[in-house]
């Protein structure tokens, strides 16, 4: 009887570890926080915009595809690089990625110097 207890119990234990990363993100504030730092990015990301990407970035209660696209934003010189780029294209065709994150992904894949007018509106929309 104990064991069947203890199987229940670690496959409950197994199922929330499974989920946790999307049950426990704090996605809505990761949303917001890039959305705010690119919405007004010219070219590269202030020292005062990094420091707000890296809290994004450095904070496990945010999604992975958030944290990445923050460090990608924390590092672009007037475009993301090759690599966040790729990065940026697999977030994209994630299944189980945020819409948010998908959206955020797409700009920051095609962003070239400021963000364009569509762009503009769809960070607006998630301030």
């Amino acid at each position: 009887m104990k064991q069947v207890l203890l199987l229940r119990l670690s496959m409950v234990f197994v199922a929330f570890i499974s989920i946790n990363q999307v049950a426990l993100a704090d996605n809505d504030s990761a949303a917001r926080a890039i959305a705010g730092v690119l919405v007004n990015l010219n070219h590269f990301p202030s020292d005062a915009d990094k420091a707000v990407l890296m809290e994004v970035a450095n904070d496990e209660s945010n999604g992975q595809g958030f944290r990445a696209i923050a460090r990608a934003v924390h590092n672009m010189q007037h475009a993301a690089s090759a690599e966040d780029k790729e990065l940026m294209g697999r977030i994209m065709a994630a299944d189980q990625a945020d819409p948010r994150a998908k959206a955020l992904a797409e700009i920051v894949a095609n962003f070239s110097h400021v963000p364009g007018d569509a762009a503009k509106a769809t960070l607006q929309g998630m301030l």
